[in-house]
């Protein structure tokens, strides 16, 4: 059987597999993880096929689960996204944050304030602007100019709202009044 270091080559494999799959632990994000299974697959099936196949075989059997098992680590880590959920746990660029929903952290100016946006990646906390006038602090605001993804123009979700919204609020207060308490559908419903 092939050695290296003194150890079975799918024994190694599996050490290898094992140590980077560990270091993912301290270092999140699928670096270590794909590469990690696929070695540590590839050890596995050695170990059990090792006695079975000539010692010339093993290392190009090994090189080919390997690859299979990276490819299949890597299509499960992209479609399930762990660390994440689809894809929401990253920003791809600057343009995708624009229509992003989020709150005001620090009142919001037209030279200052800070929001933090859901599903806004890594550091969801960005530098704000008003598109007009002030928002206050605690208010629902979205991302209408992203700028250069440092610096957000941002507007009241407030501003937004429209007669079909008023409609839906004036009849949530007449049932509210006629029930003489809240209407469970209706909970859960944006104003």
């Amino acid at each position: 059987m092939a050695e290296l270091f003194g150890l079975s080559l799918p024994f190694f494999l599996i050490l290898v597999g094992a140590a980077l799959m560990v270091m993912e632990a301290f270092a999140p994000g699928a670096h270590f993880i794909v590469v990690g299974i696929a070695l540590l697959a590839a050890g596995l099936v050695g170990l059990l096929l090792g006695s079975i196949l000539p010692a010339a075989v093993l290392p190009i059997v090994l090189a080919a689960i390997v690859l299979v098992a990276g490819g299949v680590a890597l299509y499960g880590y992209r479609q399930f996204d762990f660390y994440g959920g689809k894809g929401t746990g990253q920003t791809s660029d600057s343009k995708s944050l624009q229509g992003k929903t989020g709150r005001v952290t620090q009142r919001v100016t037209k030279s200052d304030g800070e929001v933090k946006l859901e599903s806004g990646g890594f550091n969801p906390y960005y530098q704000a602007r008003a598109l007009d006038g002030e928002i206050t602090e605690g208010e629902e605001v979205m991302v209408v100019d992203p700028g250069g993804g440092n610096v957000l123009t941002v507007e009241s979700l407030s501003a937004f709202k429209d007669e079909i919204d008023e409609e839906l609020a004036a009849d949530r207060t007449r049932r509210e009044g006629e029930n003489g308490e809240r209407d469970p559908e209706s909970e859960g419903e944006p104003a």
